[in-house]
């Protein structure tokens, strides 16, 4: 990672699957497995207070210890598998993200629904060269699709894409 931000010359490059589904990029893992820990430790601190409460004086410290160490782990294992399992692809037809193994979720905006688009970069993101990708569609249920862990790059290159996509009107033909 150089000082920008920006992806080492020789980072490895992820490469699409046989269906043209990209991965995101390895470096957006840390932030998955480091948002995922600090979500659970928070947790963790706040059962600590029932814990003190409610455990048996012999169970309180060994209890209080398995929760600060269990649920943060967890949130790295999950934060790991979420990043394992987050993918996108832009075709003729729209965008479309892929998130999970067992439950999955897939989002598919079509091309004529897109409305305008952001590009988020908070200073963790920024710092990684990552960004967050939303695309604002038409209509009012789920109007809104977001892409964590994008490479900057992509990222804007995508933008650049689905605008030229918004900015023409299919329905006109």
């Amino acid at each position: 990672m150089s000082a920008a931000g920006s992806p080492a010359p020789d980072a490895p490059v992820p490469v699409p699957d046989e269906a043209g589904w990209q991965p995101l990029p390895l470096r957006a893992r840390r932030l998955f497995v480091l948002g995922n820990m600090f979500g659970n430790g928070v947790l963790a601190l706040g059962l600590l207070v029932p814990i003190g409460l409610l455990a048996g004086p012999g169970w309180r410290l060994p209890l209080a210890l398995a929760v600060l160490v269990a649920l943060p782990a967890l949130g790295a294992w999950s934060g790991f598998r979420r990043h394992a399992w987050t993918r996108w692809r832009l075709d003729d037809d729209g965008y479309a993200l892929r998130r999970g193994r067992f439950w999955r979720h897939d989002t598919f905006v079509p091309r004529s629904r897109v409305q305008h688009l952001d590009i988020r970069r908070g200073p963790v993101e920024r710092r990684f060269g990552l960004a967050t990708l939303v695309i604002h569609t038409a209509g009012t249920r789920h109007n809104a699709v977001a892409t964590a862990g994008l490479d900057g790059d992509d990222a804007e290159r995508l933008r650049d894409h689905l605008a030229r996509w918004a900015g023409t009107d299919d329905d006109d033909a």
